[in-house]
């Protein structure tokens, strides 16, 4: 690692790079881009695909990926010019199918920007501006010109977006922090151009606007808010932010406050305010109930005329100037809060993470604090947010404020911030006559009220950003807790709420809320019935509270007998209705989330109850639905923001359990039968088509199966390297399996049976023998029971190449022969050539050597009067393969050589592996160590380019077999314990005869124990 720890890399500016004090030459723009994008996954590995991405973008070369190689080997040789040629890469390494770039701590420019702009964030959140300031400039000043400068490609154009945002964010800090400090004379000249260049960043229009008025340029200051308005309301039609508005407003007012108090240092900006405040007592010094409020002279006139006391200017001027220590009214101490659940179970991650959000010490937080707890209906939000409340009141003794905001109410009536606010002015003691019209006065006098307190602020069940942000303090002390089924994005980025989102609660946190509800003796007594329960409510809170609160109703009933009812109600949500309170019914709960969504954001909602996959993907959602790709992605939106849908990776969407039995249930009821059965086709089409679009790259000139046409409306998926075609199968492989089973349950037979014959090679080549068995039986069996007897012939033959491959070898010859009677009633050649070449393979695994002979010579035969150079490629491997077997060696290694060129000519790369595989095995029956370990590892190098990791294995397993008898234990337990790995990571038989080879070398089981023990790789 000290060695990694010489290099630093710079992207702030051009992509640069020193080992020690010398530069090094980095190559090509494209090289550069390589380099690049490994930077920028700051130590995480960065797969092939997405570095083809990177450069290229859709339409690389065809020798991208060799080219990508090259790039790489020349950055290696950059780096490393020391490194031998058979020494290991230290710096560039390669991880799976990618590379990965070790970057010492510090050696990266961004690295460095943003951990000196975090310090900068916390130092302004302790009060400490002076030194915030400080950090920010030392940040900006490491860039060198614009991010990536001179570099081409996607990967450049996407990163200059966000790395120059971050940059404009931390000059925004920069300079509200200089303005903080007094230094507003300084930063006009920058901000000036800033404005032009940003005419739509309201930021940088605000610090404008501060900075000119404390320059004594107030007409400036107003002149810059109206063209920043004008700007907006042409370009986006919006108007100005609440921020925006309000510093203009105190602008036309004078408002003292905005000015620098001359004999106090300032102190830190507050997130939300108009600009930089001046407070003359340390954070922390007001008195706990908070000021007073002195009527006309708290906030200024308001913007109808009124001031904040609510005497209009003249009736104030009748009444004599005002004794500013005699308050009009002294705030209340609410106290709002909802009982705690006395039954309050688990969530102890969540508590420990929004807990953090306060001070450790107990001190005053030095911002307004708001965490936004969101979430699916009946997770738990709600009752999360009043447990925390209770636990943290006592560190606000201004008080505990609650309203639930109504936001999906099932009356469909979500509360106006004019009404909560109201609520909130008459919780803190304002008069109805003081109270005065209009939301931002009201929202003025709010915060004005909240000034130097501390209260706890609770807002549950909002819909969205817009109806929280009138209710949220000006200044620091609070604690703000928001709940919503929505994602507030506008909160987070606007306000720098932390989000947490609620998901189900664990296996054992179920386990306890029904202790705390029923008893822990009850659930001891039958502890099946219990995780019965458990399972069937899918961990959901509510649902177990409901099923919960019904076995309470009948303590004389076992729990068995309850966990019966709930899973004879599987498929629907009758188990879960809460009698007579519709806000413990789970169907209620789910509807009124559902009854906000958009129609076309509803519809794609409950077709997705058709879908039976695990989870699914933007496109595949797309193609249920009927709709473009864009569209689709635009509703996907929308139900995860509403916690209808949850986004478990990038671009992948699943549904909770009960809520697919509500998209179920809502499909049933809205949409026709036939809408139903052409969603469901449109689904099972697209994923048909997809994975034949795989199927070229997966296994080239290998014959392909003939599809129906394809729907004008079906946008399958393309693919551009054999890599993105292999993981896409392997992504999607639980969602495939299930396509084969609903193809055939609903009647589609052509995809039951078409699909796992297109799928054909990725099972070959990722050892997935189970579920290649298990579809290809079920393809065969509903063509059978259609009648199709070309899905027959087909599924035969996919159901005796999956059982070759699981060792059932006598099972498979009785397929194949079914399968070669039926190609020659249907008249097939090409199907009948290829099954007579599969029953000399199966008859070759099986040991019955002079029948496999005898078949693969006829396949042989036939391949080469068709011209099917594929074929011919394999049936030459395979008599190779039995020539060996029978001691021909001779014979064997004539065949082999000759495959060889037949199978590079065709492509075939697996059987190319293969057959390197069986030359080194003659070569080691024939003593020539050298000659054997060379074949294995190009048969090793094969396999890997591939990606066939059955293959890989087998050859691990052999090359560990010519170490050993070379007298080299040692390279033998390492090829064995890789071997071992791969053969355990697919559940193969294969593993227990490594397992057993490597018992038998000195230390052999402790070694292997050792082995298991450690975490193992994934494909």
């Amino acid at each position: 690692m000290d060695y990694v720890n010489t290099f630093r890399f710079a992207v702030l500016g051009p992509v640069r790079a020193w080992r020690g004090e010398r530069e090094l030459d980095l190559g090509s723009p494209q090289q550069r881009v390589v380099l690049a994008a490994l930077l920028l996954r700051r130590g995480r590995p960065l797969p092939l695909g997405e570095l083809i991405d990177a450069v290229w973008g859709e339409e690389p070369p065809a020798a991208a990926v060799s080219v990508l190689r090259t790039y790489v080997s020349r950055l290696r040789k950059v780096l490393e010019p020391d490194r031998g040629p058979d020494g290991q890469p230290r710096v560039l390494v390669s991880v799976g199918d990618g590379y990965l770039l070790r970057v010492p701590d510090g050696g990266l420019d961004l690295a460095v920007f943003q951990s000196r702009v975090a310090r900068a964030k916390k130092a302004r959140a302790a009060g400490d501006v002076s030194g915030a300031a400080d950090l920010l400039h030392d940040a900006l000043d490491g860039w060198r010109g614009a991010a990536l400068t001179g570099l081409p490609g996607p990967l450049p154009e996407t990163a200059r977006s966000w790395l120059d945002e971050e940059w404009l964010a931390a000059l925004e800090a920069r300079l509200d922090a200089d303005i903080a400090l007094g230094r507003h004379h300084e930063v006009i000249a920058e901000l000036f151009p800033l404005t032009v260049r940003h005419p739509l960043r309201e930021e940088l229009s605000r610090l404008l606007m501060l900075a000119l008025y404390r320059s004594g340029r107030q007409a400036e200051a107003l002149a810059a808010y109206r063209g920043t308005r004008a700007a907006l309301v042409a370009e986006l039609g919006v108007e100005p932010g609440l921020s925006l508005r309000d510093l203009h407003d105190r602008i036309l007012a004078a408002d003292p406050a905005l000015m620098p108090h001359p004999a106090r240092h300032p102190a830190p900006a507050v997130p939300g305010q108009a600009g930089p405040s001046v407070r003359a007592e340390p954070p922390g010094a007001a008195p706990e109930d908070g000021p007073t409020v002195d009527g006309p002279t708290t906030d200024g006139p308001t913007a109808d005329g009124a001031t904040a006391g609510g005497a209009a200017p003249d009736d104030a001027a009748r009444s004599g100037p005002a004794d500013p220590r005699a308050p009009a009214f002294q705030p209340a101490r609410p106290a709002q809060l909802p009982a705690d659940l006395p039954t309050f179970a688990g969530r102890d991650l969540e508590l420990e993470r929004i807990g953090a959000l306060l001070p450790q010490d107990g001190s005053v937080p030095s911002t307004v604090v708001i965490s936004a707890i969101g979430g699916m209906g009946g997770i738990g939000k709600s009752t999360l947010a009043v447990h925390w409340a209770h636990r943290v009141a006592d560190r606000f003794p201004g008080g505990q404020l609650y309203v639930n905001l109504r936001g999906f109410d099932p009356t469909g009536s979500a509360l106006v911030p004019d009404e909560a606010v109201r609520g909130f002015l008459d919780a803190l003691g304002v008069p109805p006559m003081r109270i005065p019209a209009g939301l931002d006065a009201q929202v003025a006098l709010y915060r004005s009220l909240l000034a130097g307190r501390r209260v706890l602020i609770l807002l549950d069940n909002a819909r969205d950003t817009e109806q929280v942000r009138p209710l949220l303090p000006g200044s620091p002390g609070c604690l703000v807790i928001v709940t919503s089924r929505n994602r507030l994005t506008g909160l987070v980025a606007g306000e720098g709420a932390h989000p947490l989102t609620l998901d189900q609660l664990s296996a054992d946190e179920a386990h306890d809320l029904l202790a705390r509800r029923l008893g822990s003796d009850r659930l001891a007594a039958e502890p099946r019935a219990a995780d019965e329960i458990v399972a069937q409510c899918g961990r959901l809170p509510l649902a177990l509270a409901i099923v919960a609160a019904h076995a309470c109703a009948h303590p004389g009933f076992p729990l068995s007998a309850i966990a019966d009812e709930v899973s004879e109600s599987h498929g629907s949500l009758d188990a879960f209705t809460g009698g007579d309170d519709i806000t413990t019914d789970v169907r209620a709960v789910f509807s009124w989330s559902y009854k906000a969504l958009s129609a076309p954001a509803a519809r794609l909602f409950r077709l997705l109850g058709l879908h039976a996959g695990p989870d699914i993907s933007a496109p595949a959602a797309a193609a249920l639905a009927g709709l473009a790709p864009r569209e689709a992605r635009g509703l996907l939106t929308e139900l995860t923001r509403a916690h209808l849908l949850t986004e478990h990776f990038p671009g992948r969407y699943t549904l909770h359990d009960l809520l697919r039995v509500y998209a179920a249930e809502r499909v049933d009821v809205e949409e026709t039968p036939q809408e139903r059965d052409l969603a469901l086709h449109r689904s099972l089409t697209w994923y048909l088509h997809t994975a034949d679009a795989a199927y070229p790259h997966i296994t080239p000139s290998r014959r392909r199966i003939r599809l129906e046409p394809r729907p004008q409306d079906c946008r399958p998926l393309e693919f551009t390297t054999h890599e993105r075609a292999l993981d896409w199968c392997e992504t999607e492989r639980p969602n495939l399996i299930v396509a084969v089973h609903q193809a055939a349950q609903a009647g589609h037979t052509g995809t039951a049976w078409r699909l796992p014959a297109v799928l054909w090679g990725f099972f070959y080549l990722r050892s997935h023998v189970h579920d290649w068995l298990d579809t290809a039986r079920t393809g065969l069996a509903a063509a059978r029971a259609a009648g199709d007897r070309e899905g027959v012939a087909q599924g035969l033959s996919d159901t005796a190449a999956a059982l070759r491959n699981a060792g059932r070898f006598d099972e498979a010859v009785e397929h194949l022969h079914q399968a070669l009677e039926l190609s020659r009633e249907l008249g097939d050649r090409e199907a009948r050539a290829s099954v007579i070449a599969n029953l000399g393979d199966a008859y070759l695994h099986a040991g019955r050597l002079r029948e496999a002979v005898e078949y693969v010579r006829r396949g042989l035969a036939l391949d080469r009067i068709a011209g099917n150079v594929w074929g011919e490629g394999i049936a030459l491997s395979n008599l190779g393969d039995a020539y060996q077997r029978m001691g021909r060696y001779d014979e064997a290694l004539d065949c082999l050589q000759r495959a060889l060129v037949v199978l590079r000519a065709a492509g075939n790369r697996w059987v190319e592996g293969v057959t390197l595989d069986i030359l080194g095995t003659i070569h080691h029956r024939l003593g020539r160590h050298g000659e054997s370990v060379g074949h294995y590892r190009r048969a090793l190098e094969t396999h890997r380019d591939i990606g066939n990791r059955w293959g890989e294995g087998h050859t691990l397993g052999h090359l560990g077999d010519v170490h050993l008898d070379g007298g080299e234990p040692e390279a033998a337990r390492a090829s064995w314990r890789h071997a071992l790995a791969i053969f355990a990571e697919f559940g193969h038989p294969d593993a227990e005869q490594v397992r057993q080879r490597l018992d038998r070398l000195p230390d052999g089981p402790a070694d292997v124990r050792a082995r298991e023990a450690a975490p193992r790789r994934t494909a």
